[in-house]
């Protein structure tokens, strides 16, 4: 078991601040670092929490890599984070694990797979994937407890009642999760927030779109998709115990992250909102798979959302119902 952890955060992709969040929730933040980087709505809600908050034992993000020196620059006086690593092989040299904070799916495979097939474990931002045959050549890492990847919102704190006490919805026939953007990396925030409540497992999805393409609005965390940012897309996704969950990426629209239950007993609406406990919970989790070896998310759950974010995709593009037992 490994006790004292050096982790590595790699960044950056457009729009996204999770390595900022990220690093500074194991390390702390400096109000001067963040003051010198365009990310005031994560430095914002930094600073609302207690310093109780912050940092895991033994525990510490030491060295930071992006494509760009200056931006690698800014996120170590921000997070804290004492070295810059020249490239990712040499990150991966001087670290016990690796954070891969980027949201741009594309590149997962090409920076993940090398870390993982040196024995380096690797958290990786969602979504893991959009293509198939790249997710079967993470599933085995996933499997052993090497890799992790998820959204935090499978973890928001919005959701804890719910997830603890189900069984007060009665028999639940719909889920609705409304959420900014698009499909990918969108809605990935609400299939591992709605699957991660639900003791079911996708079955099937079938797609609507309709408005404009747009470049979508890019929020704290995550870019717009370039490749399918349709104005609104609204998947309806069958699940094995009967229940439909319906989730709708609404394109460049106000802030929306919200999930709905319907259930024979009650319904719920749940707005998600609180970032920092959701990555906290996930880093947490990302901690223990490291210490243990064994995964802290039952990789299923993983597959699950990256096979439904596929057969979405299918769908939308082929006007057509997509089992889930395409997506291998």
């Amino acid at each position: 078991m490994v006790d004292d952890l050096d982790l590595g955060i790699v960044g950056v992709s457009p729009g996204n601040g999770h390595p900022y969040s990220f690093a500074s929730i194991v390390n702390g933040y400096s109000d001067e670092g963040f003051e010198r980087t365009d990310w005031g709505v994560i430095h914002d809600y930094l600073r609302e929490k207690d310093a109780s908050e912050f940092g895991f034992p033994g525990v510490r993000v030491t060295h930071a890599w992006t494509q760009d020196d200056a931006e690698t620059d800014r996120l170590r006086e921000a997070a804290r984070i004492p070295n810059a690593a020249p490239d990712l092989e040499s990150l991966g040299d001087a670290v016990d694990a690796v954070i891969v904070a980027r949201d741009d799916y594309e590149t997962h495979a090409e920076m993940v797979l090398p870390l993982l097939e040196r024995g380096i474990p690797v958290f990786c931002d969602k979504p893991l994937t959009m293509d198939p045959g790249e997710l079967a050549d993470f599933r085995p890492y996933l499997e052993r407890g090497q890799l992790m990847s998820c959204s935090g919102m499978r973890y928001a704190q919005a959701l804890d009642e719910p997830r603890a006490h189900t069984d007060r919805f009665g028999r639940i026939e719909l889920v609705r999760g409304t959420v900014i953007n698009d499909w990918p990396k969108y809605g990935a925030h609400m299939l591992d927030a709605i699957f991660g409540v639900l003791d079911q497992r996708p079955v099937a999805v079938e797609t609507a779109t309709g408005g404009d393409v747009s470049e979508g609005h890019p929020a704290e965390g995550d870019a717009a998709d370039r490749d399918a940012a349709n104005g609104h897309t609204s998947a309806a996704i069958r699940m094995d115990g009967g229940t439909l969950v319906q989730v709708d990426t609404l394109g460049d629209v106000p802030m929306t992250f919200s999930v709905e239950f319907y259930g024979t007993e009650r319904t719920g609406r749940y707005d998600l909102r609180d970032n920092f406990t959701a990555f906290r919970r996930t880093l947490w989790r990302f901690v223990e798979t490291v210490r243990s070896g064994d995964p802290a998310l039952d990789p299923d759950e993983t597959l699950d959302v990256v096979r439904t974010l596929i057969a979405g995709r299918i769908a939308d593009r082929e006007d057509r119902r997509v089992s889930l037992d395409e997506v291998t």
